[in-house]
């Protein structure tokens, strides 16, 4: 649940967050008294979606199998619209104050916002829509817990991103338009940041530019720190957040007449309110795209080995050691001087398990335990508890074995035989 979390919400908070902003700079008038492209934002993010949908579609079925053909058309495109997106922002205040006089700046203005929000969706949201594609673990059957909790983890993305952005939007009632603006302005302005290294990466990638030294390694850091910027585009509302208080504050609560005291207080506690809920939201984000990233990609740690028995020619392991069903892990040297690994678990009744803490695939990465599956380290693959000690796939390289005075007994000369598996 929590790497479906982890994913979705950085892949959903862009396009909920440009939504947002152009819905309160550009956001004028009631019923008819309303620019006649009011509705172009959300068409622009409904084809956005489409799109991505469509896209991730063609991945998930391979029909699509080199993206560069779509990801750098977008990205220049993603580039130049957020350029025009900041212009947007920049003229916000003048366009809606007298937009009756020319409507059609306003119509351009949505127009490009409406662009804006759509490349933008449709740059973020297929990797987030192909977490779909991983609710269901191969060889698990479609209704269980563990696919429930990952689409449960995935809706908890989407809902936190759009409520985040609805809470960020609160303040603009309260807070002077400037300091909302300042901070929209710099939102767009990272959101460019984002597609220009995406844009220049790619170039590298596929050698239509080379860059060397200093630009290679800032292009380099722009592009491993695509998560910071999806934070720090969140925590710039910090701006309205101290200004929403910083009025709400200096509201004085009483005034000349009854009915402004009433209004001031509504005020008051209107700005205070929206101000704390935004900066919980944000410290919410912050602990989600930090703490919660760290520990859904956290690296699983090998179980320290066990003792066992050990002779010149066998290696004897009890059954009263291993019959808990669960994995245990043991080592051996062997006589070319190779550290190595082996396993043992008891799979049902008097099957057990027996093999390298390696496979063929994955070299010798070895396996944990999670709740209650065998998982390769490297690949993250799910390994069948009946086909341990089978060839095939990612399963650990079988080891032979005999059972005998309630022991399972290993032949040391069969695990020498197996050693160049540890051989870096």
């Amino acid at each position: 649940m929590l790497e479906q979390f982890v994913t979705v919400l950085p892949g959903t908070l862009a396009p909920a967050l440009l939504v947002m902003v152009f819905s309160v700079l550009l956001g004028i008038g009631e019923g008819r008294d309303r620019p006649r492209s009011s509705s172009w934002r959300l068409i622009g993010l409904g084809v956005g979606v489409l799109g991505a949908l469509v896209f991730a579609l063609l991945r998930a079925t391979v029909i699509i199998n080199r993206r560069t053909m779509v990801n750098y058309p977008t990205l220049v495109a993603c580039v130049l619209t957020d350029l025009a997106a900041i212009a947007v922002v920049l003229a916000a205040d003048r366009l809606v104050s007298d937009w009756h006089r020319h409507p059609w700046v306003m119509d351009l203005a949505n127009a490009l916002a409406a662009l804006a929000i759509a490349l933008t969706t449709f740059r973020a949201l297929p990797d987030v829509i192909l977490q779909l594609t991983a609710f269901v673990e191969p060889g698990e059957p479609v209704l269980t817990s563990a696919m429930l909790l990952r689409a449960l983890g995935f809706l908890l993305g989407l809902a936190a991103a759009v409520t985040v952005a609805a809470i960020l939007r609160t303040m603009h009632t309260s807070c002077p338009r400037i300091a909302f603006r300042l901070a929209a302005l710099l939102m767009v302005v990272l959101l460019l940041v984002r597609h220009i290294v995406a844009l220049v990466a790619l170039m590298q990638t596929t050698g239509l530019v080379l860059l060397h030294g200093w630009a290679f390694r800032v292009m380099a850091l722009g592009y491993n720190a695509d998560l910071t910027l999806v934070l720090a585009q969140v925590l710039v509302f910090i701006i309205p957040v101290l200004a929403c208080l910083v009025a709400g504050w200096r509201m004085p609560v009483t005034g000349a007449s009854t009915a402004e005291d009433r209004s001031h207080r509504a005020f008051r506690r209107r700005a205070l309110a929206s101000a704390v809920w935004s900066l919980v939201a944000m410290i919410g984000i912050t602990l989600a795209l930090t703490v919660g990233t760290a520990q859904a990609h956290k690296v699983p740690v090998l179980s320290p080995p066990e003792r066992y028995s050990l002779t010149a020619d066998t290696a004897t392991i009890r059954f009263s050691q291993v019959e808990d069903g669960h994995l245990h892990r043991f080592s051996y040297r062997a006589k070319d001087g190779t550290e190595m690994r082996f396993i043992i678990i008891r799979k049902n009744g008097a099957a057990y398990g027996v093999g390298l803490d390696a496979c063929d695939n994955c070299g010798d990465a070895g396996y944990y335990e999670k709740d209650g599956k065998i998982i390769c380290k490297k690949c993250d693959v799910a390994i069948n508890l009946a086909t341990i000690g089978f060839k095939g796939g990612c399963n650990p390289v079988p080891l032979p074995y005999k059972t005998g005075r309630g022991a399972i007994l290993i032949s040391t000369a069969d695990l020498d035989a197996l050693s160049s598996h540890f051989k870096s």
